[in-house]
């Protein structure tokens, strides 16, 4: 009996285990496929977002490291900083050869190459007045050379940082001037355009005298003056401070755009202006560097020495070198002794008139505004 009872129970425990397990089984194996999915969907939101923040992570912490390590770099490395002042890397607009300027139109143009030092080789354009553009077609260098000594006043132009003497804007003025009767000569510094060398003031400057020493000895009694643009009014104070400190100044010195000195360009310039608002040190990083390279520009400093007549150009909404750097500018020179017997001229350009900083040879009142101030300067020179 009790055989029997233990045999019919456990056959009842079989026949539970071989009913119920399969039914359950099937339950269970569907509402586990029910759920799966739905477990599944929610790992991989989940999933996604971790992969989105670290990622996010590792880009904050990237830029971190950069907001850290570019200050220290360009204050251990001052040629950083020298190369962004001088920006001759950038060689816009690309793909032109220099030594054809008649590509850009300046069919009445020719490209000389000068050694100011050795080692040294500067790229030059020498635009003629358009009035002898049909005398200019098919001329050689030698041609171009004594036509500096035709009756016909001469500007050396001193272009900015960036790019080459081949420069939309430059051209653009050349033409202009060329159009209202001069000779235009300008070059690219040691270290852009097709020039040889290595950029510095120092040498920048010197590449200006060497070319304007060129232009005296061939242009005879007519009136040499020199235009600096940007960056270029630097150089051109430089330029003329020496020249007037040896007694030979030019007839006329033209900035446009111009900035006190390099350190207050560079902090405020837009990019330092937004900087120095967040970066702590930033004269100690960005500012101090640019010293240490020799890089001043003082032209708050040269106008004290400087002896000959003076024209100012600025646009009140020049986004590069403020308005108010020009304007400081001219009120330094304006009270300086060395001008007390030389026209010192201050014009603005209205924020409506959009010349920004490059455009100002579009302006319609220019030529008047040269007729003006360097007809002056020309009755200076004769008498």
């Amino acid at each position: 009996m009790r055989k029997r009872n233990e045999s019919v129970t456990v056959e009842h425990e079989r026949a539970a285990a071989a009913a119920v397990p399969g039914p359950l089984d099937k339950g269970c194996s569907l509402r586990h496929s029910l759920r799966l999915p739905a477990a599944e969907g929610m790992k991989r939101p989940l999933g996604r977002r971790y992969g989105l923040w670290f990622r996010l992570r590792k880009l904050i912490i990237w830029l971190l490291g950069m907001y850290i390590a570019i200050p220290f770099l360009v204050k251990l490395c001052p040629a950083i900083q020298a190369k962004l002042v001088f920006l001759n890397f950038v060689r816009v607009p690309y793909f032109i050869d220099l030594k054809r300027p008649q590509d850009q139109g300046l069919n009445h143009t020719c490209n000389y190459y000068l050694q100011p030092e050795e080692d040294v080789t500067i790229g030059v354009w020498h635009t003629v007045p358009a009035a002898l553009w049909k005398n200019a077609r098919g001329k050689d260098q030698l041609w171009f050379e004594e036509a500096l000594g035709s009756s016909h006043p001469v500007i050396l132009y001193l272009h900015g940082n960036a790019g080459t003497r081949g420069g939309d804007h430059r051209v653009e003025l050349y033409k202009v001037l060329s159009s209202l009767g001069y000779h235009v000569v300008t070059f690219d510094y040691r270290g852009w355009g097709d020039s040889i060398g290595s950029p510095s003031e120092r040498g920048m400057t010197y590449d200006a005298l060497h070319v304007f020493d060129w232009i005296k000895a061939r242009s005879g009694d007519n009136p040499v003056y020199i235009w600096g643009h940007s960056l270029g009014t630097g150089v051109a104070t430089n330029l003329v401070r020496r020249l007037c400190e040896r007694e030979t100044p030019p007839d006329a010195l033209i900035l446009e755009s111009p900035f006190t000195n390099i350190r207050e360009e560079a902090r405020s310039h837009p990019f330092s202006v937004a900087s120095t608002q967040y970066f702590p040190g930033f004269d100690w990083f960005f500012l101090d560097p640019i010293t240490t390279s020799g890089i001043k520009f003082a032209n708050d400093e040269n106008v004290k020495y400087i002896s000959c007549s003076l024209l100012i150009l600025h646009a009140e909404d020049d986004p590069v070198v403020p308005f108010h750097l020009g304007k400081k500018l001219y009120n330094i020179a304006a009270t300086s002794r060395s001008f007390r017997d030389y026209k010192v001229q201050f014009v603005p350009f209205h924020t409506d008139l959009g010349y920004r900083h490059k455009y100002i040879y579009r302006s319609p009142e220019l030529p008047r505004i040269l007729r003006e101030f360097l007809g002056k300067s020309e009755h200076e020179h004769h008498h």
